[in-house]
């Protein structure tokens, strides 16, 4: 059986453990695809074939033992290289971290490896995974399969780039401020920010941010479809005692009436048309799919939530990390920090975590009469590459049309990007933002979305 690669996670798993396809066959092809392209996108920076082969030989003699690998049996899945995987560097897309050499799988990453996935390659982020471009000094530029002339998003671009082009059925990503939802948009796949606290997650190669659950980085699932993307987040919610702040919440919840809350135009983001139509037409989907859909001109506070979260992420030992990536000079990450100044200073964390417990509760109030969400990704298509470089003016226009991406996490609310179609060779999509632990909601909703048609995926990366 040739060209595996193209299948969904959720075919191909079964494939394997019915013994139709070994997990090595299906370990070569995605192997062989990554060979084919990735020197095109340079979405994968680190991967040891043999190690991949050995995975899927593992896999392979435990169903010839009769034992069950689990429900990701032999699917490869790509890690981002700011989370730990044993034996290889935690870069975190920094010169500085090249020999930080994990000893022991992040949570998360064991999680993978205890679902029966196959660990493909590692993929990349910009500098300290802090832009929604990626590029770095160590790895290099990874471009947008669908078009190299776009940002295949970021943090997680390499993520996102790699599974749009057919390398490994699922990527792994991060999401602080729109790392995983942010790259699904841009590539034209789906994307999803749980819950803060249920996926577990760990480093011994990165240090622990001091201020807790607040900024984490929560790991996240791309996928091609929505239902690779329930799947993966299943597996990827596994209990691990070294997180503080994993929840053992189900994974589905009380049922609820299929009912969505349209909001164009959230706290004057203003979008585009382009961002406008694709919302209506998810809107309409939802409706031909049986779900009521109602429309607010408005929600709670999200601008001063998405200047308080900057601050909680970047402030804190702003001056520390403006003097790192001065020492290592990358210049992407130098963009950020320096254009981000006015909106740190002054950091006072005590109010800065009252005033989100305000924010906080003043949102949760309003879910539970909006329980599911339909709002901008970003208030723009897809960025030119590196448009946060350009110039003062445009990084404003960057970080002003990522409101969603950046305020939705100061809450700990889950956000879906399900991607909705093009615009000549830009993908354009929609967020479903759920009520906490309540990803099932956003899954399912994002499911009839889904119906009505999504970019075509996997592809063949598109020259310039």
């Amino acid at each position: 059986m040739t060209d595996l690669w193209r299948l969904p996670a959720a075919y191909r798993a079964p494939l394997i453990k019915s013994k139709l396809v070994s997990a090595r066959d299906a370990a070569s092809g995605a192997l062989a695809r990554l060979d084919q392209v990735n020197h095109q996108i340079n979405a994968v920076i680190d991967h040891r074939p043999e190690d991949v082969l050995q995975q899927a030989d593992a896999i392979d003699a435990r169903l010839a033992r009769g034992e069950d690998p689990g429900p990701l049996a032999g699917v490869p899945v790509t890690i981002k290289v700011n989370v730990d995987q044993t034996g290889y560097a935690t870069t975190n897309g920094l010169n500085l971290q090249k020999d930080a050499i994990a000893s022991a799988h992040n949570p998360v990453v064991n999680n993978f490896v205890k679902a029966g996935a196959v660990l493909l390659g590692r993929t990349n982020t910009p500098a300290v995974s802090y832009r929604w471009f990626t590029s770095n000094l160590i790895h290099g530029h990874t471009k947008n399969p669908r078009d190299p002339g776009i940002t295949p998003g970021g943090s997680s671009g390499g993520a996102g780039s790699a599974t749009a082009a057919g390398i490994g059925h699922i990527g792994h990503g991060t999401d602080i401020a729109g790392s995983v939802r942010y790259p699904a948009y841009a590539c034209g796949i789906h994307g999803l920010r749980p819950t803060v606290g249920r996926i577990p997650a760990f480093n011994t190669c990165l240090p622990e941010r001091p201020i807790g659950p607040q900024i984490s980085a929560v790991s996240g699932p791309l996928a091609r479809t929505i239902n690779d993307v329930r799947i993966a987040l299943a597996a990827m919610s596994a209990r691990d005692v070294r997180d503080i702040w994993w929840m053992p919440v189900p994974l589905e919840g009380p049922d609820l009436p299929k009912r969505v809350t349209l909001c164009v135009n959230p706290d004057g983001l203003n979008p585009v048309p382009e961002v406008v139509a694709a919302l209506r037409d998810a809107a309409k989907r939802l409706e031909v799919a049986g779900w009521t859909v109602d429309e607010i001109k408005d929600t709670p506070p999200m601008q001063e939530a998405a200047l308080l979260q900057t601050r909680l992420w970047l402030g804190d030992g702003y001056e520390a990390q403006l003097a790192a990536a001065e020492k290592v000079g990358d210049p992407g990450a130098l963009a950020c920090l320096r254009g981000v100044s006015d909106k740190v200073h002054p950091f006072d964390l005590s109010q800065t975590l009252a005033r989100r417990a305000a924010l906080t509760r003043q949102w949760l109030t309003f879910m539970e009469q909006h329980p599911l969400l339909l709002m901008p990704v970003s208030g723009m298509l897809p960025f030119a590459d590196q448009l946060d470089r350009k110039d003062e003016e445009s990084f404003k226009q960057v970080w002003h049309a990522q409101l969603t991406q950046i305020a939705i996490p100061f809450f700990g609310l889950p956000g879906l990007t399900v991607s909705t179609g093009m615009v000549g060779r830009v993908p354009v999509g929609v967020q479903l933002v759920g009520q906490r632990f309540r990803e099932d909601m956003c899954l399912a909703a994002g499911e009839a979305i889904e119906a009505g048609g999504t970019p075509p995926s996997p592809i063949d990366p598109v020259a310039a």
